[in-house]
């Protein structure tokens, strides 16, 4: 996917040819198509052909770009979108009504409590939006039910199992029930009306334990834990299951295994490993495909991107974004 490809193109991908990019545009200006007689693979148009995926943030002391960017299908490649009013790292991402949010996160000074949201139609970031309650770190951030959930996180000093909700009508943050552990790098997503937060740490040690909200009566119950603990992994609901990969494990060793939670039986059943160890990824479901973007494997922060086969159940080369995303997270908008 894309041109940009810090280890040659997939397997039978020809090498494509560059286009220049507009730098610092406000939006993804898809200038003209690809001449190609052989161009890269796209991706299957299974589901929603009007889904836009964005990279989000970013950001190390060492490489503090936090840059944003777009994938454009129809030209096959990754644009530069407008960058965040407030470059941090750890921000925890999230979409609601076809718009991105992006809360909290750090840099080498402070956390943060601000909450930024993006206009896909203007291209730009406003800052309008309520702070929530306290600042944090490393956060979670999910929509269920027309609101957000923003959840656990740290503050500097500790984890948090604090969790807080975002009403876009009233442009307001409520304090919610915690979860039963703090957590912070952990991952959430929601299924069949329940909100999954999975792994992390609790400030000593990566988790693999899993708990679940129901919303109906604001409790918590525990889950079945995963098969190896994982904190800073990649998350996604892909064709029924809630799918995670990636992250540190309790040895703090960046790890490329994955597993799937099936919410009929409660259990965890592993997926085949991802070509790379990936840290601080992304797991996105776009058109139909799972993907895991960026991350690092220990050595260097990587571009390139990997698809995953249900079929086969393996994962393949598909390519690479533009830029490094250090701890930036991806988000799809229908």
């Amino acid at each position: 996917m894309g041109v940009y490809n810090e280890q040659g193109p997939g397997p039978r991908e020809p090498e494509p040819q560059r286009v220049l990019i507009k730098e610092n545009q406000e939006e993804c200006e898809c200038q003209a198509p690809l001449s190609l007689a052989r161009g890269p693979r796209k991706l299957p148009p299974k589901r929603g052909i009007n889904e836009k995926m964005f990279v989000v943030g970013g950001w190390t002391q060492d490489d503090p770009s936090c840059a944003v960017e777009q994938f454009c299908p129809e030209y096959n490649e990754w644009r530069t979108a407008t960058y965040m009013v407030n470059s941090r790292g750890q921000v925890a991402v999230g979409t609601l009504d076809g718009q991105i949010y992006t809360a909290g996160g750090e840099d080498k000074v402070r956390c943060y409590s601000s909450v930024e949201r993006y206009n896909p139609d203007t291209g730009s970031w406003s800052t309008d939006v309520a702070p929530l309650s306290s600042p944090r770190s490393g956060a979670c951030l999910v929509a269920m039910d027309g609101y957000l959930y923003a959840i656990g996180g740290h503050d500097s000093t500790t984890a948090l199992n604090t969790m807080e909700r975002y009403d876009p009508k009233m442009d307001t943050w409520s304090k919610q029930p915690p979860m039963l552990t703090r957590r912070t790098r952990a991952v959430a997503a929601v299924l069949e009306s329940h909100l999954y937060v999975i792994g992390g740490n609790d400030g000593d040690m990566a988790l693999s334990s899993v708990e679940r909200y129901n919303p109906v009566d604001g409790t918590w119950s525990i889950c079945a834990h995963m098969l190896s603990p994982r904190e800073n992994a990649g998350c996604a609901v892909y064709m029924g299951h809630v799918y995670v990969a990636g992250g540190k494990d309790e040895l703090s060793l960046e790890v490329s295994t994955a597993e799937k939670f099936n919410t009929d039986t409660m259990r965890w059943t592993p997926v085949k490993s991802m070509r790379n160890k990936r840290d601080n990824m992304s797991l996105a479901v776009f058109n139909g495909s799972l993907l895991a973007l960026g991350g690092s494997d220990g050595d260097t922060n990587l571009k390139t991107i990997e698809v995953y086969s249900h079929d086969t159940n393996m994962w393949r080369h598909f390519g690479s974004m533009k830029s490094k995303h250090p701890g930036g997270r991806a988000a799809v908008l229908c």
